[in-house]
């Protein structure tokens, strides 16, 4: 078999997997889904409903965001942080929206967070 393909099979055998395993637990798509963006300045966790990934057009979420940003020179999206619930507990929830301007030196990555992540508004 073709390496590729056989990357492409192993891929869509995971994305199965987790699909099963998140139906199995009860879970649904992510509220919110998010990413690390790497610029010349610093790093920032941004986070995007699917909604709004979705209206940025087609292809993978990292590629939306990208092509937005060399088409609009610029992504708005909620900055997320670790912070405490009422509860004590420890979540990611929002601070403020902010810009990420088109720059040199720019990455944008999925982030996975270990802890709870609330939606904008929560």
């Amino acid at each position: 078999m073709h390496p590729n393909r056989r990357a492409a099979l192993r891929m869509s055998c995971t994305a199965t997997f987790l699909a099963l395993a998140a139906a199995a637990h009860g879970q649904s798509a992510p509220a919110v889904q998010l990413f690390r963006v790497v610029t010349i300045r610093g790093e920032v966790t941004l986070g995007f409903t699917p909604a709004e990934l979705a209206a940025l057009g087609d292809g993978n979420e990292v590629e939306r965001l990208a092509r937005a940003l060399v088409r609009d020179g610029q992504i708005t999206g909620w900055r997320y942080a670790v912070g405490r619930a009422p509860d004590g507990s420890t979540r990611f929830a929002t601070r403020e929206k902010v810009a990420v301007m088109r720059q040199e030196g720019v990455m944008i990555e999925p982030y996975s967070a270990a802890l709870p992540v609330l939606p904008p508004g929560a």
